[in-house]
């Protein structure tokens, strides 16, 4: 890889001045040598085009100085058609340079960074600007291997009309470093821009943006994040972690994204006309948490949102008694006012965290006794069409709050009473697509002090005058658009669609089963005639496929009993296999599915439905950096293995693990020889969903028989956990499973015999990661 270090350094008398624009060139650069050439003769206001085509394994390193109104510019031929691949990174050092156009696809950074506005200490971004650009999928061959694909330094850098999306490894997407005095102050623009899916890590890290950390988190750093869609930013529970002072978050769409805008560390951020919608299918879309002092919450709007503590529509927190910076302070003088929430099931939480009750698993630092103090709630509006209990959660004494004409539909039953939140009949009507608002104003509000600056809704409309509660002042005008996905993120680029419809591929002999695998595209269905496949080579996945038999009476026979493999489907990164009405038989020294050992850079998922899986050692081994967003079994049966799902490879104890959702109903499992489950996840974190697993309907007999196996489903660590209506039939071990009380995990209408029992256990000791 070539490294191109460019250093221009103008040099002017003490009576010279500024280049003139008359002077500024325009260069079109056609390889490295050339793009080389024409950095080392550029000038304030000169333009380098890059040529259309793919430019592999390039670093570049710019240090250069333009002017405030002659920026050096560096952009495409053609927006969109120039690839950056391969190894390849962009560093930027220096004032007034904008970079313009360019796709970073098919590769990874060999350094920490893709792009950054640092190219070392010496050479530090300023007033410089990265528009139009992507960055998609362009993630670490490893899950495990950390890097930043945006790093932000120095000040009054900008990045606009991007679209950035598919990181799976581990690392914040973009982070904002504030150490040092020229690192701080920063007025940095994150804006317009559209950032796209990021999966499920499994882990923590695996933030979409975070300002700062926990060591820097006391420095002003300014940074404006305003006019973004964050679209089904999903790595963990914190999609925006800001770790600093003075931050302003406005105007922000956060579309089915599963985590919050968390205020994590510093204080006076400014959260204003916001827009959060989620889902009827996820209860891990949240909002806005809050730590720390002096924010002010104001005219955001709250749509469809399942989530609860961590992940609530809004979240405050209990702090920890005299905190270290890396924890968590106590909430004080916050303000949340005109704030909307349309069918939020209980919309506020308070005092999440709270955890004296585990104070004789955690040490006397990890205790959140701190309740908020000096907040104030005013002036928000609450709806739901299904009547909830309570608007409010409670999880300690809610003594810090005062509560001021906020607005609900329903009887507030809760246990956190007050006059400041009133019920009253309304009903709301439909303006656009999420966009609901009440059909008649209120006509009265309540004014605090400095409720003044709150003079704009969230369209931006005076505030002053007849005012009204919640994010919008009434009436709002038909045909409203809350938000237009086109208008985030270059207008050049259209992101892909996933889920496209698939066609079927007839198959009736296994040479035309791997030939049309090979052939068939994402979402593809092989279609199996009925019959014998004999295969003597693993069947690699690394696409959307399904398999399934033409005729579910007269199932189709993958065999694999007469080979020497380690696996009979080998899963590869961005592999989702779902197996469906199909007969697969084994050797007894095989595992059925197993990942790639390393390289796992994407997560995978299985579907095993209606099907047979007998004689194999396991039916699911997977690798450490391994990573399955879904794994899901009904219908099925499996008999004669020697052990289930093995789930239990990510066993450093800091909050990482290796599948999200495991789903298991209406199967069979007999003569399983150890464990039919483990599923593992270590270390105190609270960063992440923390595993699903659902267990239900299912009958298990014959298993655990080997002397080793103590418990039949392991679930160690994992935070969701549903076991219910299954039958256990002459399983000689100690414990089914052992269930975390303080998760609310208990076991529902299971029937048990010869074959131990479920322990529920109150309060899990886990290793600290902090």
């Amino acid at each position: 890889m070539r490294i191109l270090s460019i250093f221009l350094i103008f040099l002017f008398s003490l009576g010279g001045s500024a280049q003139n624009s008359n002077d500024s060139l325009s260069i079109r650069v056609k390889n490295l040598s050339e793009l080389e050439e024409a950095l080392g003769n550029s000038n304030p206001g000169d333009t380098i085009i890059m040529a259309n085509g793919k430019w592999t394994d390039v670093g570049i390193q710019i240090i250069a100085n333009g002017e405030k109104n002659l920026p050096i510019v560096i952009m495409a031929e053609e927006k969109g058609k120039v690839f950056i691949e391969g190894e390849s990174f962009l560093k930027i050092g220096g004032d007034f340079i904008v970079v313009e156009g360019l796709i970073f696809q098919n590769g990874y950074t060999p350094n920490n960074t893709v792009i950054d506005f640092k190219v070392d200490n010496d050479h530090i971004a300023n007033n410089s600007r990265v528009t139009n650009c992507v960055i998609e999928g362009f993630t670490q061959p490893s899950r495990e291997t950390q890097d930043r694909w945006i790093e932000f330094w120095g000040r009054n850098n900008q990045l606009d009309h991007s679209y950035i999306a598919g990181k799976s490894n581990s690392g914040p997407t973009l982070r904002v470093y504030l150490k040092g005095n020229e690192n701080i102050n920063t007025h940095h623009q994150i804006v317009h821009n559209y950032f796209g899916p990021r999966p499920r890590k499994g882990g923590p890290h695996a933030e979409t943006i975070q300002i700062g950390s926990s060591e820097t988190s006391m420095t002003p750093a300014y940074v404006n994040i305003a006019d973004n869609l964050f679209y089904r930013c999903n790595g963990e529970v914190e999609i925006i972690s800001s770790k600093s002072n003075f931050n302003t978050f406005k105007n922000n769409v956060f579309f089915e994204s599963e985590g919050s805008l968390v205020l994590r560390h510093g204080n006076y951020a400014s959260i204003d006309g916001n827009i959060f919608i989620g889902n009827d299918n996820s209860e891990f879309i949240g909002g806005i948490r809050v730590i720390n002092t002096g924010h002010w919450i104001t005219n955001n709007y709250f749509y469809k949102l399942k989530g609860t503590e961590f992940r609530s529509p809004l979240a405050v927190m209990n702090g920890i008694p005299k905190s270290p910076l890396n924890r968590y302070n106590q909430v004080t003088d916050v303000v949340a006012a005109y704030n909307s929430f349309v069918d939020t099931k209980s919309p506020w939480h308070f005092s999440v965290g709270s955890n004296t009750d585990q104070a004789g698993v955690l040490p006397a630092s990890e205790i959140r006794s701190a309740r908020p103090e000096r907040v104030l709630m005013a002036n928000n509006l609450v709806y739901n069409e299904k009547v909830q209990e309570s608007p409010i959660v409670a999880y300690d004494t809610v003594d810090g709050v005062t509560f001021k004409n906020n607005i609900l539909n329903y009887e507030n039953k809760g246990s956190v009473q007050d006059s400041g939140i009133v019920r009253k009949d309304f009903k709301i009507k439909k303006i656009s697509e999420y966009l609901y608002v009440p059909e008649h104003d209120f006509n009265v509000t309540y004014h605090g002090f400095d409720f003044e600056k709150i003079d704009k809704d969230l369209l931006g409309r005076d505030r002053t005058g007849n005012n009204s509660p919640g994010a919008f002042k009434l009436p709002v005008a038909e045909q409203v658009n809350l938000f237009k996905q086109e208008n985030y993120g270059p207008k050049w680029f259209q992101p892909e669609i996933i889920g496209k419809k698939g066609k079927t591929l007839r198959v009736s002999t296994s040479t035309e089963f791997l030939r049309k695998l090979e052939e068939a595209e994402a979402g593809d269905i092989l279609e199996l005639a009925e019959g014998d496949y004999k295969f003597e080579s693993s069947i690699s996945i690394s696409k959307g496929i399904i398999i399934r038999s033409q005729n579910k009476s007269d199932k189709a026979i993958l065999d694999f009993s007469e080979t020497n493999l380690s696996s009979a489907f080998k899963l590869k990164p961005k592999a989702s296999l779902k197996i469906q009405d199909v007969i697969l038989q084994g050797n007894s020294r095989m595992n059925a599915f197993q990942t790639l050992d390393d390289n796992m850079s994407v997560a995978y998922n299985l579907w095993i439905k209606g099907s047979e899986v007998s004689d194999f050692s396991e039916l699911l081994q997977v690798s450490k950096g391994s990573f399955a967003d879904t794994i899901s079994i009904a219908d099925s049966k499996f008999k004669n293995l020697k052990g289930g799902l093995s789930l239990a490879e990510e066993i450093d104890d800091k909050g990482e693990y290796n599948a999200e959702f495991v789903i298991i109903k209406n199967s069979s499992f007999e003569n399983i020889s150890t464990e039919v489950l483990n599923y593992y996840r270590g270390g105190y974190d609270e960063s992440t969903i923390g595993g699903t697993l659902i267990f239900k309907g299912n009958t298990v007999k014959n298993s655990g028989v080997a002397q080793e196996t103590e418990v039949l489903l392991r679930t160690r660590g994992i935070v969701n956990l549903e076991l219910a209506n299954n039958t256990f039939l002459n399983n000689p071990v100690k414990y089914i499973a052992i269930l975390w009380g303080a998760k609310g995990q208990e076991p529902v209408n299971n029937t048990i015999k010869n074959s131990g029992e479920i322990k529920v256990e109150e309060n899990l000791k886990q290793k600290l990661m902090y």
